[in-house]
């Protein structure tokens, strides 16, 4: 792969370098880059600045509304994205139902759900996870019971993303249980506002409020908001979290960070010296570097196969895995590098008069930590995904 950017290719660039530093809230570019717990109407305002501009599905073909870039256009904007502290679009809708839908679904449903996802109107959650069925999703229990022309469904799902904040959930359900556990399974859209829904919130070890359980209690669902055939839920599913384990590796942010990593190890000292001096600790830091490298590489090998129509296989796997053991690396390495600065957390409200503990650089770096400690598990946990790389690729 020829990654030398052509004359087109950094005049997009500069495009969206100027477009993001001229649009984006300085306020909002700070809360990021402080790793504070953003509102939802911080991530509503960025992708309808993006929208408004035509780029609020990067990722989607341009008859379905999105961009229809390029990998290499893909790639420069999440970097220029992640180098101004951008707030990250919210996958649910954009990378994960929206491909599903403009992919599987019939014309009433793109007519339907695909310009509300561009414009944000939908904030969509995955139903996934169940109390004993995460990693092994395929045993999942929630139960959709035929009603006329609709589905009853009973069940409860947890460590739900956002669902305090959604209007929709795509949910899987099993519709067969006399079925094999992957062929009883469909997949539902879901009204968040439907009677028989309730949200009952997880506070996480970064004392953050982002997951959730949600119970349903004999909800009712058109059948005309399933996804494909019935029982083929399994199907679409494994198409959705390819997607999904493509965009947990978040390679630019994790560049970022590195970059940041590097700024906090010239600024602290150890016996006279910046850290970053340090054999041992520059070593860490030359370690993580290259192998973001080599997942950057990756990622772009992937992004590449799938605008040629090949699709996201069993390589997303590697992606997850390394994506998010990069990123555990990262934090924990600032948190090393900052030492006794690292453990307070910040409580100090936004506009607060009372001084940070520590230098600014400091701030926010625990919760990032202590958050990042989940990412070898979300998405399919990497026990999981190896897994599938032994079966898939390897042929074990």
């Amino acid at each position: 792969m020829n990654l030398e950017l052509s004359d087109a290719d950094r005049a997009f660039q500069a495009e969206v370098r100027d477009f993001v530093r001229s649009s984006l809230p300085p306020e909002l570019a700070e809360r990021n880059r402080r790793h504070m717990h953003l509102a939802k109407q911080d991530y509503v305002t960025w992708h309808r600045l993006l929208n408004k501009r035509g780029w609020g599905a990067p990722n989607w073909p341009k008859e379905f509304g999105g961009t229809g870039w390029n990998p290499v256009q893909r790639y420069i904007f999440d970097e220029e994205c992640a180098i101004a502290d951008a707030p990250p679009l919210v996958p649910f809708g954009i990378s994960m139902v929206g491909p599903v839908i403009y992919t599987f679904g019939t014309p009433a449903q793109k007519a339907h759900y695909l310009p509300r996802i561009l414009s944000m109107e939908d904030w969509w959650c995955q139903g996934y996870s169940e109390p004993g069925s995460g990693s092994d999703l395929a045993s999942l229990r929630t139960r959709a019971e035929s009603d006329g022309d609709d589905y009853i469904v009973t069940g409860h799902k947890i460590w739900t993303t956002q669902a305090h904040f959604a209007d929709m959930m795509f949910c899987l359900v099993r519709t067969d249980a006399q079925a094999k556990p992957q062929e009883g399974i469909s997949f539902l859209l879901i009204d968040m506002k439907t009677p028989g829904i309730t949200v009952r919130p997880i506070i996480s070890i970064d004392e953050g409020h982002g997951v959730n359980e949600v119970f349903l209690d004999g909800v009712r669902v058109p059948k005309a908001n399933r996804i494909g055939q019935e029982g083929k839920g399994w199907t679409y599913a494994k198409f959705l979290l390819g997607n999904e384990r493509t965009t947990i590796a978040e390679v630019s942010t994790s560049k970022q960070r590195l970059r940041r990593l590097k700024t906090i190890a010239r600024a602290e000292m150890a016996q006279g010296a910046s850290l970053l001096e340090d054999p041992a600790f520059r070593d860490k830091v030359a370690s993580v570097e290259i192998e973001l490298l080599a997942l950057e590489y990756t990622n772009l090998r992937v992004l590449a196969a799938e605008t040629a129509g090949k699709g996201v296989g069993p390589e997303a796997s590697m992606l997850k895995i390394r994506g998010s053991e990069i990123q555990q690396t990262i934090t924990e390495l600032v948190c090393e590098a900052l030492g006794y600065y690292a453990a307070p957390f910040e409580h100090a409200p936004e506009g607060s008069n009372l001084a940070p503990l520590g230098p600014d650089y400091a701030q926010g770096r625990m919760e990032s930590f202590l958050y990042n400690r989940a990412t070898t598990i979300y998405g399919g946990s990497n026990e999981i995904q190896r897994n599938i790389i032994a079966k898939m690729v390897l042929g074990l």
